[in-house]
Formats: structure tokens, sequence, C-alpha cells
């Protein structure tokens, strides 16, 4: 069994006092991959991960910004971080391990806003990841392993993955091209775990905002995704987001969101 946990941490250092640590020291997972740490890895609070292998991407260019992280039982066999473009290196956007049998990824893509130079900085690095990606999976195919891309990947898939969906047409992360080029992946062989785990339901919602009641009306996002290999897929035997009890129980405004895969 793999157990891989994905959760956008919202600031790893005030987490880590919301109740993070608490959930860390209690989780089964074999892997933890955490997105948008804004912390450089000295300053990740003393002991947080202890019993763990720690390795990071943080933001270089501008400190307390991004940055992803990724957390193992095992020790990792090799370590990559980026993804081969200049203009995203030390962004903090992108790491991933390699583990016996599987690489694993930790992604936290750009968050756009439509007629902003951000949404610019999202297209363009969707115009690089995808073909990291082919490339990523041909050479795990040659050297017959799977790979598994967590985190917080900024764009629901279909009306299935918003609440309130006809509300953010026309908004980015719902864009018709960022969904276009998601189903790309999708139809390309990478496989949507957690829908494939819950076909033909609204969510299972991983993000909801701080405003309003969102939370309490599960008015929420689904757009923190297990993108998987075909093989590691289907061994895929249930995935979960681990949803807080109530709104002050949270300590993110992303829930971790689990999958337990078979041998």
């Amino acid at each position: 069994m793999l157990v891989v946990t994905s959760v956008n941490v919202n600031g790893i250092r005030a987490a880590a006092g919301k109740g993070f640590a608490a959930w860390l020291a209690g989780t089964a997972a074999d892997v933890v991959c955490l997105q948008e740490t804004r912390a450089q890895p000295e300053e990740v609070p003393a002991g947080l991960f202890d019993g763990w292998h720690a390795r990071f991407a943080p933001c270089l260019s501008a400190k307390g910004r991004s940055g992803v992280a990724i957390l193992s039982r095992a020790e990792p066999e090799a370590v990559r971080t980026g993804i081969d473009d200049d203009e995203f290196a030390g962004s903090g956007r992108y790491l991933e391990v390699d583990l016996p049998g599987v690489t694993v990824g930790s992604l936290y893509l750009p968050n756009g806003t439509v007629g902003t130079p951000k949404q610019d900085e999202k297209d363009r690095f969707l115009a690089s990841f995808a073909p990291y990606l082919a490339l990523r999976r041909a050479k795990a195919a040659a050297e017959d392993r799977e790979v598994l891309v967590c985190g917080d990947w900024n764009i629901a898939p279909a009306e299935a993955d918003i609440r309130n969906w006809r509300g953010n047409v026309a908004n980015s992360g719902f864009l018709p091209h960022e969904r276009e080029w998601l189903a790309g992946l999708f139809g390309g062989g990478w496989v949507d775990v957690v829908r494939a785990q819950h076909p033909g339901v609204d969510g299972p919602y991983s993000w909801w905002s701080y405003r309003g009641r969102a939370f309490d009306n599960d008015a929420g996002w689904r757009i923190d995704h297990h993108v998987a290999t075909p093989g590691l897929g289907a061994r895929a035997r249930s995935a979960v987001v681990e949803r807080a009890p109530s709104h002050a129980e949270r300590w993110s405004d992303h829930a971790p969101v689990t999958v337990v895969y078979g041998p």
C-alpha cells in the first residue's frame, strides 16, 4: 500500500500553530505533498518534520511566497525541482522525488486573475508544464515506474467541481482554455484519481473561501488533484478529502486530499 496526501497549507508557520502539527503527527500517509509553504527550510518550526525525510523547493525570487515540499517516510532516491523552464526556476512551484517504483510531484500551479499579468504567467506555466509532464512520463515508463503529481492545480475540471460554477465561468480557475488544457492531460492518459473514485457527484470540494459562509455551506472548489499515470491510477482504492469538522477547526483554506494506492 502507498498512502499519499496533498494539501495547500496556506503558510506552514501559521498552519503549524493552528492544527497542522497535530494532523501531521496523526496521519498514516507515507508521503505528504505540501504547497504554499511560504517559508525557507530554516524557517519551518523546529521539530515539525521530525521523523520525515523532508525535501523543499522554496520560492527564491520572493520570500514568503509560494513554496512546495514533500515529506516521505522513505528516503528519496532522487530529487528534482522546477519544470525545465528558466522563467519558473526558483519560483517554488514544483518539486518531485523518486521513491521505489514511483515518482511523486508536489505542484503549486500559479493562481491567475483575468486581465492581469498573473493570468499571463499562469498561461505560460501551463504551456511549459504540459510538455514537461509528457517528458517525465516517458522517462518514467522507460524506468518502469509510475508518476503521481499532487497539488493545488488551481483549475476546476468541470461544473461538478465548483458549487457556484455559473458565477465563475469568467474567472481564473474555471476559464474554458484552462479546463481544455486539463482535459487534454486526462484525455492523453493521465488519470484524475479523485474524480475516478467519486464519479457522477458534485465535489468532493477541497478549497473554500474564508469569506462569508463558504465552508459552512460547502460552497467550494475541487482544485487539489492527484494526477497519475494509468497504472498507478488503477491501483487507487479510496480517495478522501479530510474536511475539518468545523470552520473554527480549519488550519488552511484547503483540506488534505488523501488517496490509498494498492500494491
